[in-house]
């Protein structure tokens, strides 16, 4: 299964339980919220001519956010992608996502869908061997961001996250690109 095959099963999931989460009484899931996540990011740039690829070992996410009501909330927050080995040298991506968030609970609430969908501004850098083909230097730019996961209310002020993310990102010679995290995290409301 494709991780667009998940984010859209997710947003089916949510929609079909929309219906039946509405009468539950949600697990006072609502209000402020701050996470970090972390996790390994899958960059679908090219690896160029005759080099091998290499994804990051890690990624980082440190966002805050307000559900407005159980089921809808915004988040804004800073994602580090890591360096990825392309064309004998580097590619990085960052950059500030903002999103839309809506949340199903399920059964006692403390068990959760959710799904965001909005915008990155994002940062790139590219540093590669002359012979690999591939563009050098740095880009800036707008791109789309969507994902969905599964949280966990330990208590309620506290939760753990389970999520898949994409990011749209410019790289340097105009191409746009992916670049997707799986990641775990942990979460503070207030």
């Amino acid at each position: 299964m494709t991780h667009r095959s998940l984010a859209a099963l997710a947003f089916v999931a949510l929609a079909a339980s929309a219906t039946s989460a509405a009468q539950a009484e949600p697990w006072s899931l609502s209000g402020g919220y701050m996470g970090l996540n972390v996790g390994r990011p899958s960059y679908k740039t090219d690896c160029g001519t005759g080099f091998d690829c290499d994804n990051p070992n890690a990624s980082f996410n440190l966002y805050g956010g307000a559900m407005f009501n159980p089921f809808l909330g915004a988040e804004l927050g800073y994602l580090n992608l890591g360096d990825a080995d392309r064309g004998g040298g580097h590619t990085r991506a960052q950059g500030i996502n903002l999103s839309l968030v809506g949340r199903v609970p399920f059964g006692d609430s403390r068990f959760g869908a959710f799904a965001k969908g909005g915008a990155t501004y994002g940062r790139t850098r590219v540093d590669a061997q002359t012979t690999s083909g591939i563009a050098t230097g740095h880009e800036t730019g707008w791109g789309g961001s969507y994902g969905a996961g599964v949280d966990y209310a330990l208590n309620p002020t506290s939760s753990v996250v389970l999520e898949w993310q994409h990011h749209d990102f410019r790289f340097p010679g105009g191409s746009r690109d992916g670049v997707a995290s799986t990641s775990i995290g942990f979460v503070k409301r207030f």
